[in-house]
C-alpha cells in the first residue's frame, strides 16, 4: 500500500497511507483536536475532514479559532436550512445558499410566500434534523448526469451548466437531501450548535433585477450559544439605533417615491443638524487656510473624459443629457471643477499650497437594491477639498489634514476608527491608471507620511481610487461593519491630465501635486452615522431642539413664551409645548424626541422667575434661575461637549 508525506503547520512531517483523511490525522495528533476540528486546509485549499488525501500535501486542521472555520460552519448551516425547507415544503426549488459576513442565506423559488410563522417552523425542523447526526457526504457526478437529474430544477440546471466541469461535486445530507455544491462542510449536523433564522426578503436570481424574484431566508450561526446571544443583542441594538427608523420618528428626513429612490428630503430638524455640521466644518477649514468655492452640479461630458472619470467611472454616473449643441452629465466628483479653478490663472510657487474647498453636491447612479435612508443615496453633498502643492509640501499638508480629521472626530464624539491604506491592484489595468512609476511614488509618499505620524494602518490592495492611492478612515457601526467616511488621496495623475503647472523659484514651470480630501464625508452619510452613534440623542450642540419649555397649565403660557424669547436671543434652539395636556405627557413626548433639556414651569417657578430643569438622561436637576441654566447650557454648546 502506497504512502504519502504530510507536512503539518509546525513543519513536522508524517508518513501516512494514501487515502487517509484529515480527521484521521487530527485523531493521531490529539483526540481534543479531532473533537474541535471543523474542516481542513490542504495545500491552501479547504477540505472536508473526511475527504481522502491522495498525494503529498501540507495539512492544517481548522478549529473554531481559525477564521475560515466559521465560513464552513455557516455554509453547512445553510444546507441544514435548505433540507428543513424541503422537508416542510417539498414543492420548493433551491437557488444558492452561501455563507456571508453576518451568517448565511438561502434563495428559494416558491409560489407561496414564506411567513414569520413559517420561519419558526423551519428553525424547529432544523433542530430536529440537527439531532439526527446526519453526515455531509461529498459525491461526484458527471455533468450530463447532473443536468438530467436536475432537469426540473431550473436554477440548479443553470448553475451546473455555467459552473460545473465534466465532473462536479454534490453534497448529501441524509438519504433525502442532495445539492450541487463545491463544499466543504462539517462532518455531520451534530457539529452545528447555535443558529438562528433572522428574516425573509426578496432577491433577484443572481442579483440581476431582470431575473425572477426569489424568496431569501437569512440566518446566522456561531460556534457557541453565548456568541449567538451576543450577536443577537448587537442586532437588537442596531435596530434600536437604525437611522432610517429614528429619522422618521424624530422627523429628521423623509423619502418620497414621487421624488425618487435615493433622494431623501431633509425635514426642518434634520436640516438643522446638517446646517450645524456644514457651519462647523466651514469654520474649521477657514481657520486652516482653505478658500471656499461654488461650482455647478453638472458639466459637459468632455470634462470627465479629460479627467478619466468617464472611462473608469461612467457605469456609476447618470446618463448623458443631449442638449442642442452639447452633451451634459451630472457630476460624480467635484475634482475636475476645482482643477479648472486652479488653472484659471497663473500660479507661482509662492501661492502654493492652494486649498480649494466646497460643500459640493455629486450624483451617483446607485442601483435601487443598495439604496438605504441617508447612508446610500443618489445625490450627496461632500465636504470636499483639493490641495494643490509642491512635492516637498505633501507631508506637511497630509499631517495638517490628519489633524483636522482627528479634531473633527473629537468634536463629533467619534472614537472608534481605523486607518486603511488603499492601494491599487497591479493586475487590474482597466480599473486603475496604468502608470507604475506614478503608483509607486504615490504609495511610498503615503506610507512615509503615515509612518512619520506613528499611526497604525492596514493595507488594502485594490481599494485605491482609479488615479491614485488613498488613506481611508474607516468607521464601524454597532455590528462591526466598516465604511469609509474620511479620505485623503495623493494624486500625481490628474495634474498631468490637465497639464497643471506653477512657476518655481527657478522661473521654470513645474507640475503640482494634488491632494483630494474629505474630512466629515458627505452630509448624508455623516448624519446617518451620528444618528446611529447617539441613537438619536445628539450632544447638546448638535441637537435640533436643545430645550423644551413645558408650562403645567395655561396660566404659565405667557411666562413660557417669555422664557422662549430669552433663550432664542441667547442662541438656544427651543420650543414651547402649549397644549392643554398633563405635564407628564409633555415630559414623556419630549423624552421620546430626545430633547436634552425640559424646562417645567408651574405657578411657583413663574412667581419666582425660575425654571424647573429636567435632563433627558439624568432626570430632575432642580429649580434654577434662567441665567444659571443659560450659563450651563451655553458651556456645553461652546465646548462641544459630547458626554452627558
Amino acid at each position: 500500500m502506497s504512502t504519502i508525506e504530510i507536512t503539518l503547520p509546525d513543519g513536522s512531517k508524517q508518513s501516512v497511507v494514501a487515502g487517509v483523511s484529515p480527521i484521521d490525522i487530527a485523531k493521531s495528533i490529539s483526540p481534543r483536536l479531532a473533537d474541535a476540528a471543523i474542516a481542513a486546509k490542504v495545500d491552501g485549499e479547504l477540505y472536508d475532514l473526511t475527504r481522502p488525501l491522495e498525494k503529498d500535501a501540507t495539512v492544517q486542521i481548522l478549529t473554531p479559532k481559525d477564521p475560515e472555520s466559521l465560513e464552513v460552519y455557516r455554509h453547512s448551516t445553510a444546507h441544514l436550512l435548505a433540507a428543513a425547507v424541503l422537508e416542510l415544503f417539498p414543492e420548493t426549488q433551491l437557488g444558492i445558499g452561501p455563507p456571508i459576513e453576518s451568517g448565511f442565506y438561502y434563495d428559494f423559488d416558491r409560489a407561496t410566500p414564506f411567513t414569520p410563522e413559517d420561519l419558526e417552523k423551519i428553525e424547529k425542523k432544523m433542530w430536529e434534523i440537527q439531532k439526527r447526526h446526519l453526515p455531509y457526504e461529498r459525491i461526484y457526478t458527471r455533468k450530463e448526469d447532473g443536468l438530467r437529474k436536475y432537469a426540473a430544477a431550473w436554477m440548479k440546471c443553470q448553475l451546473i451548466d455555467e459552473r460545473a466541469g465534466e465532473v462536479f461535486t454534490e453534497y448529501t445530507l441524509g438519504p433525502h437531501f442532495i445539492d450541487f455544491c463545491r463544499g466543504p462542510h462539517v462532518p455531520d449536523t451534530s457539529r452545528i450548535k447555535a443558529f438562528k433564522l433572522l428574516s425573509i426578503a426578496g432577491a433577484y436570481w443572481k442579483g440581476n433585477e431582470h431575473n425572477k424574484q426569489l424568496q431569501r431566508i437569512y440566518g446566522t450561526a456561531f460556534f457557541t450559544r453565548q456568541d449567538l446571544e451576543d450577536y443577537l443583542h448587537r442586532l437588537e441594538e442596531a435596530k434600536r439605533r437604525d437611522h432610517r427608523r429614528l429619522g422618521k420618528e424624530l422627523e429628521l428626513f423623509t423619502v418620497n417615491e414621487t421624488v425618487g429612490s435615493g433622494l431623501p428630503l431633509w425635514l426642518p430638524k434634520g436640516a438643522t443638524i446638517r446646517r450645524l455640521l456644514e457651519e462647523y466644518i466651514l469654520e474649521r477649514e477657514r481657520a486652516q487656510g482653505y478658500q471656499h468655492v461654488y461650482t455647478p452640479d453638472l458639466a459637459k461630458v468632455d470634462l470627465y473624459k479629460r479627467s478619466g472619470h468617464w472611462e473608469h467611472y461612467h457605469d456609476d454616473m447618470f446618463p448623458l443629457m443631449d442638449l442642442e449643441t452639447e452633451q451634459m452629465v451630472l457630476r460624480p466628483m467635484n475634482c475636475p471643477h476645482h482643477i479648472l479653478i486652479y488653472e484659471s490663472k497663473q500660479r507661482s510657487y509662492r501661492d502654493l499650497p492652494v486649498r480649494l474647498a466646497e460643500l459640493g453636491t455629486m450624483y451617483r447612479y446607485e442601483r435601487s437594491g443598495v439604496l438605504s435612508g441617508l447612508s446610500r443615496v443618489r445625490a450627496m453633498t461632500l465636504n470636499d477639498a483639493h490641495i494643490f502643492c509642491t512635492p516637498d509640501q505633501i507631508r506637511e499638508e497630509f499631517s495638517s489634514v490628519m489633524k483636522l480629521v482627528e479634531q473633527a472626530y473629537r468634536d463629533l464624539g467619534i472614537t472608534k476608527y481605523t486607518y486603511r491604506l488603499s492601494l491599487r491592484d497591479k493586475a487590474n489595468k482597466e480599473k486603475f491608471v496604468d502608470n507604475d512609476e506614478m503608483w509607486e511614488l504615490g504609495q511610498r509618499v503615503l506610507r512615509e507620511a503615515m509612518n512619520s505620524l506613528g499611526l497604525p494602518y492596514v493595507e488594502a490592495p485594490g481599494e485605491a481610487a482609479f488615479y491614485g492611492p488613498k488613506l481611508d478612515i474607516q468607521l464601524a457601526d454597532v455590528m462591526g461593519h466598516e465604511e469609509t467616511y474620511s479620505t485623503i488621496q495623493v494624486d500625481f495623475h490628474l495634474p498631468s491630465q490637465f497639464a497643471l503647472n506653477y512657476v518655481g523659484a527657478d522661473g521654470k514651470e513645474h507640475r503640482p501635486v494634488m491632494i483630494h480630501r474629505a474630512i466629515i464625508s458627505t452630509m448624508e452619510r455623516m448624519v446617518a452615522y451620528l444618528i446611529e452613534l447617539y441613537a438619536g440623542a445628539f450632544p447638546v450642540w448638535l441637537a435640533p431642539v436643545q430645550a423644551a419649555v413645558l408650562p403645567i397649565t395655561d396660566r404659565q403660557t405667557e411666562y413660557a413664551r417669555g422664557i422662549r424669547q430669552s433663550l432664542d436671543a441667547a442662541g438656544i434652539r427651543v420650543t414651547v409645548d402649549e397644549r392643554s395636556e398633563k405635564v407628564n405627557l409633555k415630559i414623556r413626548e419630549a423624552q421620546l424626541q430626545k430633547i436634552p433639556y425640559m424646562l417645567v414651569i408651574g405657578d411657583r417657578e413663574q412667581q419666582n422667575g425660575q425654571v424647573a430643569v429636567r435632563h433627558r438622561k439624568h432626570g430632575d436637576q432642580g429649580v434654577k434661575t434662567l441665567e444659571s441654566f443659560l450659563a450651563e447650557i451655553r458651556t456645553l454648546i461652546d465646548t462641544k461637549a459630547v458626554s452627558e
